[in-house]
């Protein structure tokens, strides 16, 4: 189906997240407390993102003036908002039908800039942008000693298809919540 790709890169963002969260859940004391900003800062743009372009896909207005929150929220939030939003998106990509992907929508950027992308664009750059962010945090942890949720997609087309969405891939559970 043509809209696999979307769905398969959105259910593995799903999960590295959720999986990543947790780690740093986990070990977030055990890093510098300029160190700790930076991740929650990281999460933080992530997540706003990635509400901002849930809003644009429903072709809803958004309240953010930039690509962050007004104030820096909590781990513990940041994580919950993150599990519902990824839950939202996976949702929204399981029901996408083919003939939706290429439909254009246009939609302000936070910084007021018109823009316009595919629904299917929409989808891979949250998807790509949280990517890039989660393997920031993921150097952050590495830096001290911490080893990071492993971020590959080979690791969540394994789990997924053993059923082990809350595994670590290379053995015990995370405080993470099951992805199914």
């Amino acid at each position: 189906m043509f809209t696999l790709p979307y769905r398969t890169l959105i259910h593995y963002k799903r999960w590295a997240t959720n999986g990543l969260n947790g780690v740093v859940a986990e070990t977030f004391d055990r890093l510098p407390a300029d160190e700790q900003v930076i991740v929650l800062r990281l999460l933080d743009h992530i997540q706003v993102v990635d509400e901002i372009f849930s809003h644009n896909l429903e072709a809803r207005p958004h309240n953010y003036g930039a690509a962050r929150s007004p104030e820096l929220p909590a781990l513990d939030a940041l994580a919950g908002k993150a599990r519902a939003t990824n839950d939202w998106y996976a949702d929204y990509a399981d029901t996408l039908r083919p003939e939706e992907v290429d439909e254009v929508i246009d939609f302000p950027f936070s910084n007021g800039e018109p823009a316009s992308m595919t629904r299917g664009e929409m989808l891979l750059h949250v998807a790509m942008h949280a990517a890039g962010h989660r393997g920031q945090v993921a150097l952050l942890l590495q830096k001290n000693g911490i080893q990071p949720w492993p971020d590959r997609i080979t690791d969540f087309l394994k789990a997924e298809s053993a059923g082990n969405y809350g595994v670590n891939p290379r053995g015990g559970r995370r405080a993470v919540e099951a992805c199914s």
